[in-house]
């Protein structure tokens, strides 16, 4: 069995996802991430192949279907023979008020954001805690502390997955197996960018991807099971 150490990332093809897969291969992880689309899946792989190699592997998973995400654990593990480390990372948000969100776009974020968070630790845990160790880090968001109008789906996944982090976190840490929630504010993506004018204040997304290098650096005595992560000079109200 391979001694490199093992991440997946999921929503690893762009954005925050993106900059924690190729951080993580940077410090000599070998990394597995996936996306929904096929394509965004071969394009990043085209775009970090001649820089990492084969230390970054990917396919297309569709979170909110828990065969597909059982599959791609199952592929992991029995091709790097181990698995040290989840960061459940994919998401999305539909904002709207209460009367005008649909039940399409309520379903939509919940089973992205929080389904398929879980669907995730549960496949992972028992490979984890075969070895007795490893790390599951979710990426939330102040949205899970801080309820905003129009925010209803948003807010009620990830005030879920905070939950689950914490429940997850006293499920495993006796096995070995530690759980954090990182909750950034603003971050300067792709969503953002089209919906601001002036993004200068906001987190990057290395900034979230340090704060996963953070978690993992601790001894495995130490846990910061919450960090939330703020810009330091948003806009005046």
């Amino acid at each position: 069995m391979s001694e490199e150490r093992v991440a997946i990332v999921t929503g690893g093809s762009r954005g925050i996802g993106r900059a924690v897969v190729e951080d993580l291969a940077d410090d000599g992880w070998r990394v597995y991430f996936c996306s929904r689309s096929a394509g965004s899946v071969d394009s990043a792989l085209d775009e970090v192949r001649g820089r990492f190699g084969d230390r970054i592997a990917g396919r297309p998973v569709d979170v909110r279907e828990q065969d597909e995400v059982d599959r791609f654990v199952a592929w992991v593990a029995e091709d790097a023979g181990r698995i040290d480390c989840l960061v459940n990372n994919a998401g999305l948000g539909r904002f709207a008020s209460v009367e005008e969100l649909s039940g399409d776009d309520w379903r939509e974020v919940l089973r992205t954001n929080l389904d398929g968070c879980f669907y995730f630790i549960r496949a992972v845990a028992p490979v984890m805690k075969s070895r007795g160790s490893g790390t599951i880090i979710n990426i939330a968001s102040l949205a899970a502390r801080n309820p905003f109008a129009g925010g209803a789906a948003y807010n009620a996944s990830k005030f879920g997955l905070l939950g689950l982090s914490e429940a997850a976190m006293l499920d495993l840490r006796h096995d070995g197996v530690r759980v954090a929630a990182i909750l950034p504010g603003s971050v300067d993506t792709a969503f953002h960018r089209s919906h601001r004018d002036d993004t200068a204040w906001m987190l990057t997304p290395e900034d979230v991807s340090r704060a996963v290098a953070d978690v993992l650096a601790y001894p495995d005595r130490a846990l910061a099971s919450r960090i939330e992560l703020r810009p330091s000079r948003p806009p005046k109200k």
